[in-house]
């Protein structure tokens, strides 16, 4: 037989079908994707190709693959297949009719290992359902009912596929044709809890690999962590300090620090000696700036020297390019070949290019140093002078800042008298003297920085007060400007109409009311405008009508030539108060009468 427990035993198959058609067993090897043999091991088609013998629409099988048996593997849907007879020692499977659709089967539980079969034979039993579906593959267990159906629990989640392929199957136990010996398996997937646990407990054995895999990724890629920084203890606090003057161990020594102060080991014990700490690294500032001058010296004598070995390469080239001018003049010229005089021609071309690049180089050296020169000698000077308001704000955050300063050094001060006091009384009597004396050159000190700290805070109060009197000025300035704007515009308008009341009354000396055809031709057009308007209207208005048909038109003049015509046009006033307005109206028709 074919792989242990999981294909159909050969003798089985031997003892169903008589060697006396030996086409139906080669059929039925063919089926299978095998190469037909017989019962000596002799090819019955010995020109049998595994991957053409698909007369039966069956994808060939690789022996070598696991679950090699009766049944292939899943058919592709679009593909016919032709199932054969089965024989067993207890019974017969007859296969169903290949023009019906497949069996329908449910959607497929994750982990699946047990199947569902219905349809026995109602005399069927336990050893019979063993014998049929063992050639699938290794059985763990079959659980039986009374009503014709069972479960079947495999091994392998691929030995559910091979159990699928009988479903449909006609079932005959022996050669009886009693209904009770008879059946159509019907074979589908199950859902049992023990398969969903195994599975389960798969997954996770697989996210666990997963999980270490990727750590072990992580771990490979990952940088290596910094050196461990030391705790901080007066000798590594002084070790620290010397560092910190060791140019060559000055960046260790930094980041130790930083951590130190970082962790939060600075308090009152400790703070001068984080001072001091801090104060080298402070002083290092200066070593820095003296490293980068002089490396700012040795950059420009390198340019010094590099300008100053051009220009002589320089000059070389220029002998070389005379040498060759020299040459090719007619004195010398003729007394050389053809040959001679084109290598000195070629020569000197190659020789006054390479000599014009290195002349643009130079050049361009001397014009960068110039525009250095100028740019630190020639500086834009600050057109934009500060106003007062401005200069009293930046006056106000000095004081502040030193505020803050002399608050932190009261601060330090009071560390330290706390420290004096803390000491005292652990010193012997001999100090004593000394202590005090020192306790009140600091109680002076304070004294001293109080009565400063009083003093800024005066100042600080003062020029805020100096900075709300500037706003208030500044204020009122803009009030006056705009009343003075006011005035002014008041002022013009009251001028204008001075001047527009003493035209009409000048005007109206002269004894002719109309002096022009070009007043006549006003009248007349005010005339038909005004009796267009029956309740008035005013100068402005009329003026604004006029305007339209000649730009050079005055209020003025229109006014002093309707009040010389009082039989032709009325002045009246309309309104109460703020509303009150001058309208004029036409009254021709009346003056005719009275004249």
């Amino acid at each position: 037989s074919t792989d242990g427990g999981r294909n159909l035993s050969l003798d089985s198959i031997l003892m169903g079908l008589p060697m006396s058609d030996p086409t139906a067993w080669a059929t039925a090897m063919n089926n299978l994707g095998m190469a037909p043999m017989g019962m000596t091991g002799q090819p019955l088609l010995p020109d049998f190709d595994p991957a053409l013998g698909m007369m039966t629409g069956i994808p060939p099988i690789n022996p070598m693959m696991p679950g090699l048996g009766i049944v292939p593997p899943p058919i592709p849907p679009d593909m016919p297949a032709v199932k054969e007879i089965i024989h067993c020692k207890s019974c017969t499977l007859f296969p169903p009719n290949p023009h019906l659709p497949p069996p329908a089967t449910r959607e497929r539980p994750p982990g699946c290992k047990t199947v569902f079969v219905g349809g026995l034979p109602e005399n069927g039993t336990e050893q019979i359902i063993m014998e049929v579906f063992e050639q699938c593959g290794e059985v763990i267990a079959i659980r039986k009912s009374k009503k014709n159906f069972c479960h079947i629990r495999f091994a392998e989640e691929f030995m559910v596929d091979k159990a699928l392929y009988l479903s449909g199957y006609r079932i005959r136990l022996g050669s009886s044709t009693d209904k009770k010996d008879t059946g159509r398996l019907h074979v589908d997937f199950a859902q049992a809890r023990d398969d969903l646990y195994e599975w389960e407990c798969k997954q996770r054995m697989l996210a666990r690999e997963e999980r270490h895999r990727r750590r072990l990724a992580e771990e490979r890629f990952r940088p290596p962590s910094p050196p461990p920084v030391v705790h901080y203890s007066d000798h590594e606090c002084s070790v620290v300090a010397e560092k910190l003057k060791d140019d060559t161990k000055f960046s260790e020594a930094i980041q130790t620090l930083l951590t130190w102060i970082e962790r939060g080991e600075v308090n009152r014990r400790t703070a001068n000696n984080f001072y001091s700490m801090i104060q080298s690294a402070n002083s290092h500032i200066r070593r820095l700036v003296n490293e980068k001058a002089a490396h700012e010296k040795e950059m420009e004598e390198a340019k010094e020297k590099f300008k100053l070995a051009l220009s002589g390469i320089l000059v070389q080239f220029e002998q070389i390019v005379a040498v060759y001018h020299s040459a090719s003049k007619q004195k010398a010229w003729d007394h050389f070949t053809k040959a001679q005089r084109k290598n000195i021609s070629v020569w000197c071309k190659q020789a006054e290019e390479i000599r014009n690049i290195h002349n643009d180089e130079l050049m361009g050296i001397r014009r960068e140093e110039e525009m250095e020169m100028s740019d630190e000698e020639i500086e834009d000077p600050s057109e934009m002078k500060e106003t007062e308001e401005s200069a009293l704000v930046s006056q106000v955050e000095a004081l502040k800042e030193e505020n803050d300063s002399l608050r932190w050094q009261l601060d330090a001060y009071r560390n330290e008298v706390e420290l004096l006091k803390q000491e005292q009384g652990k010193a012997s009597r001999d100090e004593d003297t000394t202590k005090e004396q020192q306790m009140k050159l600091l109680q002076q000190a304070l004294q001293g920085m109080q009565k400063h700290l009083l003093k800024v805070q005066e100042e600080y109060k003062k020029r805020e007060a100096e900075l709300e009197k500037v706003k208030e000025d500044k204020l009122k300035i803009e009030t006056l400007l705009e009343n003075l704007k006011e005035q002014e515009s008041s002022m013009s308008r009251v001028c204008a109409c001075s001047q527009e009341k003493e035209c009409p009354v000048e005007k109206t000396l002269s004894n002719s009311p109309v002096k022009s055809e070009r007043e006549v031709l006003l009248v007349g057009i005010i005339s038909t405008f005004l009796h267009v308007h029956p309740f008035g209207a005013s100068i402005e208005y009329i003026c604004s009508y006029l305007q339209r048909l000649d730009s050079k038109i005055c209020t003025a003049e229109v006014e002093v030539l309707m009040t010389r015509l009082q039989n032709t046009f009325r002045q009246e006033l309309s309104g109460v108060g703020a509303s009150l307005e001058k309208r004029w109206k036409f009254c021709g028709f009346d003056g005719l009468k009275m004249t």
